[in-house]
């Protein structure tokens, strides 16, 4: 299989398949969607934090030219810039249809917006994976798992803003998949741009653990905050220690 053949398989993985998976969850009782999702949301953070550290930041530190100091840098401006363009509403939107993002647009024009700021995150998925897989095939599989990981609760709370703002099933269906394939367009052009200048993918995979450390920490774990059982509590460290055993060793045994 060419390596491009892979970026594309696995484009479609964290795009498309994590958005049909996600539409599985609209058709069980919404009791049940209720009871899943935290613990989706749990697993999903271990596994974005362990592809960040167990990852992505070590495959860029291993190349003999690469500063550390840059490296981080680029690090921490990812999570700046990641801040930014979430307060213009631009890179991410929150994964619940009652959040502050969401009640000040009502109507149609909050399904506008949910569609055009993911097929714009998805875009730049694609390109991570991409530049993973550039990097090293096994970190290319590892990263678009996580990312699908990531992606199915987010395309729940998409779903349950699209049909808030008055779409229908199917048309929700329709677009969040046509926004999903942003994910393949953007791993095709990067494949094509970044093989070429090789030198930049270290910093860029240190754009794409930033990316993954914000979205868990700014955006999945303050949800998970909200439930104060004791129980609760103990399950979402279960999960997410589940989510980074399981990057772990996937990542252990894929070298």
């Amino acid at each position: 299989m060419s390596l491009l053949t892979s970026i594309i398989l696995f484009t479609l993985l964290g795009g498309v398949l994590s958005v049909l998976l996600a539409s599985f969850f609209l058709v069980i009782p919404s009791h049940w969607r209720k009871v899943s999702m935290p613990h989706m949301v749990s697993f999903a953070t271990g596994a974005l934090l362990g592809t960040a550290f167990l990852a992505l930041l070590p495959h860029a530190l291993t190349e003999a030219t690469v500063d550390p100091h840059k490296v981080f840098m680029a690090v921490l401006a990812g999570l700046l810039v990641f801040f930014f363009m979430e307060k213009l509403v631009i890179w991410r939107h929150c994964h619940s249809s009652h959040c502050d993002t969401h009640t000040d647009y009502e109507g149609g024009h909050t399904g506008t917006m949910v569609l055009i700021g993911d097929g714009l995150h998805n875009f730049v998925d694609g390109v991570l994976i991409a530049a993973a897989f550039l990097t090293d095939e096994h970190l290319g599989v590892i990263t678009a798992v996580a990312v699908a990981a990531h992606e199915i609760p987010q395309e729940i709370g998409d779903f349950a803003v699209l049909l808030h703002s008055g779409f229908s099933r199917s048309k929700a269906l329709l677009f969040n998949v046509l926004a999903s394939l942003t994910t393949v367009v953007g791993g095709v052009l990067a494949y094509y741009a970044l093989s070429d200048v090789l030198s930049i993918l270290p910093y860029v995979l240190a754009v794409a653990a930033s990316s993954f450390i914000y979205i868990a920490v700014a955006d999945l774990i303050p949800g998970l905050h909200k439930e104060t059982r004791l129980s609760a509590t103990a399950t979402q460290i279960f999960l997410i220690v589940a989510g980074i055993v399981v990057i772990y060793i996937a990542h252990s045994n894929l070298h």
